[in-house]
Formats: C-alpha cells, sequence, structure tokens
C-alpha cells in the first residue's frame, strides 16, 4: 500500500490556520476539502507528495476539475487553497518557489447580493415585542440591521461589548480583528428592552441559547426565516441579507466607501465595492422611471 506523503504537509498548513490564523471551522473545512481533492488528484498521477507538484502540473489539475463540473468560483477557491498552501510551504523552506502563484482560473460571473428596500426592512424589524421572545427577536433584528453584523459576530456578543449609553458595540471580527461598529437609536432601545427583561450579568450571552449558551448561527438563520414570513416577507431572508441592507442603505445615504468598508470590517475595499454596484443599480431604476427618454434596457 502506498504511503500518503501529503497528509503531514496538509495537516501542518490546516494547524497553521487554526492557530496562528485562528480561521474559522468553516474556512478550515473548506480548505481541508479543496487540497484533499488536490492530494487524491496527485495520487492519480502518481504523485505521492502535493508538495513536488509543479504549474503545469496544476494547471492540469485545475482543469480536470473545470471538465468535472466545477464552477468557475468553486475553480477560484480550489486555487486560493493552493495559493495560500504553496505560499506556506514556501515560507517554511520546504519548496523553491510557489508553483500556483502565476495560476488563474477561470472568471466567475459577478453575482450581487440582494437586499432589502427600506420599506421591506422596516416590515421586517418591527416584530411584535409582546409575542413570545418578542423582546429578544425585535432587538437581534434591530441590531442585524443597525450595526451590519455578521451573524457569527452576533451570535458571539456578551452584553459587556455593549455600550448603550454612547450607542456602539465592539465585535470580533475574521481573523480576531476587533472593530467598533454604531448602534442606531432603535436598536439600543430595542437592546434595553431586552435587557431590562433578563437582567443578565456583564459577561452573559446578549442572545443566548438553550442551556444559557450562546445562540448558534442556524438557530438565527432559523428564526429570521420564520419572522419574515409572519412579518409577509417571502424573499429568501437569512442574516447576511440584513448585513447586505445595512451596507446598501448606508451606501446609497452617504457614498462614502471607505466608511463602509470600516463598518463591516473588510480588510480588502474591493469586497466592499460590489455595494457601488447595488447603489448604481437604485440610481438607474430612479432614472429608468423618472426620465421621459431614458428607453434603458432592464
Amino acid at each position: 500500500m502506498r504511503v500518503d506523503e501529503s497528509r503531514p504537509s496538509i495537516d501542518g498548513f490546516l494547524d497553521h490556520l487554526a492557530v496562528e490564523r485562528q480561521s474559522s471551522k468553516h474556512t478550515i473545512d473548506a480548505y481541508r476539502r479543496d487540497l484533499q481533492a488536490l492530494a487524491d488528484w496527485a495520487k492519480s498521477q502518481n504523485v505521492d507528495d502535493v508538495a513536488a507538484l509543479q504549474a503545469a502540473q496544476l494547471r492540469a489539475f485545475i482543469a480536470y476539475e473545470h471538465r468535472r463540473g466545477l464552477t468557475p468560483k468553486s475553480l477560484q477557491r480550489r486555487l486560493s487553497a493552493c495559493r495560500s498552501f504553496y505560499q506556506w510551504l514556501l515560507r517554511h523552506g520546504r519548496i523553491a518557489a510557489n508553483p500556483a502563484s502565476a495560476l488563474r482560473a477561470p472568471k466567475a460571473a459577478r453575482k450581487l447580493p440582494q437586499v432589502l428596500d427600506v420599506d421591506e426592512a422596516v416590515q421586517l424589524v418591527e416584530v411584535p415585542t409582546d409575542a413570545p421572545l418578542g423582546q429578544r427577536d425585535r432587538a437581534l433584528l434591530e441590531l442585524l440591521y443597525s450595526s451590519g453584523l455578521r451573524v457569527s459576530e452576533l451570535c458571539a456578543l456578551r452584553w459587556h461589548d455593549l455600550d448603550l449609553a454612547d450607542g456602539q458595540v465592539t465585535v470580533l471580527g475574521k481573523g480576531s480583528k476587533q472593530r467598533m461598529v454604531p448602534v442606531g437609536s432603535h436598536a439600543r432601545t430595542a437592546l434595553e428592552a431586552w435587557r431590562a427583561e433578563q437582567s443578565p450579568k456583564p459577561d452573559a450571552p446578549v442572545f443566548p441559547g438553550r442551556g444559557g449558551k450562546t445562540i448558534t448561527p442556524r438557530a438565527v438563520q432559523l428564526r429570521l426565516r420564520q419572522l419574515a414570513q409572519r412579518q409577509g416577507l417571502f424573499k429568501r431572508v437569512h442574516p447576511h441579507l440584513l448585513r447586505h441592507t445595512f451596507a446598501s442603505h448606508v451606501l446609497e445615504s452617504s457614498g462614502d466607501l471607505r466608511g463602509v468598508q470600516e463598518l463591516l470590517g473588510h480588510a480588502d475595499l474591493g469586497t466592499t465595492q460590489i455595494y457601488t454596484h447595488l447603489d448604481f443599480q437604485h440610481l438607474a431604476k430612479v432614472y429608468d422611471g423618472a426620465h421621459p427618454r431614458a428607453k434603458r434596457k432592464g
């Protein structure tokens, strides 16, 4: 039986992501799947260690995955995992050059995120507070829309992270990067009402789940789906939709792309720039509806 010589290198890289980079479990699992696909393909080519692969072989791997039906977006992710892995090997002196550095995957069509308009957002967040868990649901929805938090950031919040007097929340984002985000007046009012109902300790979760532990992202996703239907919204509502909506509405009103980048905690401005396309779509709709000689195609 042939020995899988790739395993120690891949495991070492995944440990680096977990310990040094403090990447999320979701990110590590994605890298593991991508690198396992590479290792399986290398074995089929009689290469026992992925560290020995050259650029031409990696290009053949991407072509193979393309023939298997992987989308351009999936191929980009595969190649990104390879680049990071070989860069890590290079830094540790295990290879002489990164064979993936010059490779490019097919371009994926840029899919714009869906957002709610202002009326839909207000309709969603104004859930009745006299219903079971009504105060909690109102506080949760208002905070997501007010501050554009990731669902993981929302779930991890403790009461000592919130400064409701000054209207701000401190969150720990991707890569354990801390940032402060404003909390709007409606969200502050809802959170104060929820706190008064709970009388929690400062280190207690803002949104507790089963057994008093922090609520899970999955529980938040399911609850948002239920609440959207109750509020008469039949779009696919999920936590990230509120983050997209927050970013789009702030950019639409302010035009400050750098400010939105800081609020969202994006490391790369290019990630934030997708919201400029959403803003243009809004302006284009206004133009098409108002200008007598627009005659633009949808």
